[in-house]
């Protein structure tokens, strides 16, 4: 029976569903990548030391390779060992048709994203943010490859306590690059300068002498911030005779609204 004949007798046959023999999807990745100088991403899904070198293991279809620490982009251990169970990008170094495996760096994928996006970026130009590290009050996100600092300030308007709070490894957001020195390669980004800003149509919700209930939303040494609705915190002197903590209802009776410096002053009447 012809080829011809039997597709004939197949309903719903589809040449294209159809499994071709020594076809290997993950193979064709890596030579394209290797011979277009790609980038390609996967997770690193394992640890493992090979020819006395630490290693991050990566897959591609049912590929398995290598990403030397040598290679990765970081500089110790323990670093790399963080990145176990994350994405990665990477370039394909060499591989080992027969041995069914290939090595790949890290590195040479970090300084294609960066070298590509310093070419394209421009001073008010809006790019994703990936979150690479988070402390009290402050984020490094990476850019295109380009780690950058992401202040508390700019985080977003009003008071935050601890971005902790409010962010994790691996959160995404759009950031607006504000400043940029490509010669010194120095970049200052915002996420609050894509928000809407509160002000000036807060300050027609409030008047001075109003009281107001609001929630505490951080104590510091200066004072108490009390948060009257999104991005809006009052800015208030401690209560004389008692203490309040995050998360505390009280009644704000409001002093002065500065509109040049978009923050308000109040102070505590009695807690709620």
């Amino acid at each position: 029976m012809s080829e011809e004949l039997k597709r004939v007798l197949i309903e719903g046959y589809d040449e294209d569903k159809l499994e071709q023999s020594g076809y290997d999807e993950g193979w064709a990745q890596i030579y394209s990548a290797k011979q277009n100088n790609l980038i390609l991403q996967a997770e690193m899904v394992g640890v493992e030391v090979k020819l006395d070198k630490l290693c991050g293991v990566v897959q591609v279809g049912e590929v398995r390779g290598y990403i030397p620490q040598e290679f990765s982009g970081v500089s110790d251990a323990h670093a790399f060992r963080r990145l176990l169970g994350e994405p990665v990008a990477f370039k394909i170094v060499s591989y080992d048709r027969d041995g069914d495996t290939f090595i790949a760096s890290r590195q040479a994928a970090l300084e294609h994203m960066e070298g590509m996006t310093w070419k394209w970026l421009e001073q008010g130009a809006v790019i994703t943010a990936v979150v690479r590290s988070v402390q009290a009050k402050l984020l490094t996100v990476d850019i295109g490859g380009i780690p950058v600092d992401l202040p508390v300030q700019e985080f977003a308007y009003g008071w935050t306590e601890d971005l902790r709070d409010v962010a994790r490894i691996g959160d995404h957001f759009k950031v607006k690059v504000l400043e940029l020195d490509k010669e010194q390669k120095k970049v200052k980004i915002s996420k609050k300068a894509l928000d809407k800003s509160p002000w000036p149509d807060c300050s027609k919700r409030y008047s001075t002498k109003g009281e107001y209930i609001g929630t505490v939303s951080g104590v510091v040494e200066y004072g108490v911030f009390v948060n009257l609705e999104r991005g809006v915190d009052a800015l208030v002197r401690h209560m004389p005779f008692d203490k309040v903590k995050r998360g505390d209802k009280v009644f704000l009776r409001i002093v002065n609204i500065d509109m040049k410096k978009e923050q308000i002053y109040g102070r505590i009447t009695r807690k709620r």
